[in-house]
């Protein structure tokens, strides 16, 4: 029998979705599964469609919480998981059938792993293979390259101290693999599309204004200075490389002016950046 998966669903008024979720969460290949839903403070009919899930199959289980966020709703869940590894699983997603086989063959390989996920397909709004770049931790640095769905240790979840509650605006699997993976550990994608997306026109990530980016970003920046200062440089090298790099383009822009000043004066007369002459 596979080792023991957890699998969190945080549930935010989208009872509309979840049935599809957790369906595709009693279909997989690998039964040595526990599932909990957790109802984050929805005003909709989440609870009822979480018991009906429940009166179903004794591997789902439901937790209640007032609203506090995605965050919150992932930690409460973790914390109450009782398998070695956890998928997070958003309420309105859908996994394959073999994602979380394949996923804990693969652990099973490489005692050093620390992530796995897959290929991801987009569905709802958008369709298509979900385009992110391969896995590296400089790429990482750059932007996230990893959805929420993907497999962990629950002791790496611990050892961190699950997902940072001020992620309050988005971008919150960004930090937390930021998190678990900057001291080393390695990650596997999967050949296989294991992972559904749906796209909504008011998805959390589309919501996200310049201004909370920005909050967001400089929390980043301080919390994991170490993380981006390393595959980056210092925030002064930086700086002077930007002097440097407008230094260059300045005098390329006035090279390129005086060429087509001379070729103007020479061939029709005039000059296009100077004065008449």
């Amino acid at each position: 029998m596979c080792k023991k998966i957890s699998i969190i669903v945080p549930c935010y008024n989208q009872a509309q979705y979840l049935g599809e979720a957790l369906q595709s969460v009693l279909g997989q290949t690998c039964t040595n599964w526990e599932c909990t839903i957790v109802n984050d403070g929805s005003s909709d009919n989440t609870e009822e469609i979480a018991k009906i899930w429940m009166a179903k199959d004794c591997r789902f289980r439901y937790l209640f919480q007032e609203n506090s966020g995605l965050c919150s709703a992932r930690n409460l869940g973790i914390s109450h998981a009782t398998g070695e590894f956890v998928l997070p699983l958003d309420a309105d997603d859908i996994i394959a059938k073999d994602y979380v086989d394949l996923a804990l063959q693969s652990f099973e390989k490489d005692d050093c792993l620390k992530v796995v996920y897959c290929k991801a397909e987009k569905f709802g709004d958008e369709f298509g293979i979900w385009q992110l770049a391969s896995f590296s931790l400089y790429n990482l640095s750059r932007n996230n390259l990893i959805f929420c769905s993907a497999f962990f240790r629950k002791k790496d979840w611990e050892l961190v101290g699950g997902y940072d509650t001020n992620m309050v605006y988005g971008w919150e699997d960004w930090e937390f693999w930021i998190a678990i993976l900057k001291n080393g550990g390695n990650v596997k994608c999967l050949d296989e599309v294991g992972f559904y997306y749906r796209i909504k026109s008011n998805s959390m990530l589309r919501m996200i204004n310049q201004e909370n980016e920005k909050k967001m970003l400089n929390y980043l920046s301080v919390k994991h200075a170490d993380f981006f200062v390393k595959h980056y440089g210092s925030f002064t090298a930086i700086n002077h490389a930007l002097i440097d790099e407008k230094k260059n383009n300045e005098i390329n822009l006035k090279s390129e002016k005086f060429v087509i000043d001379v070729f103007c004066k020479r061939f029709f007369g005039f000059t296009v950046f100077g004065k008449y002459k």
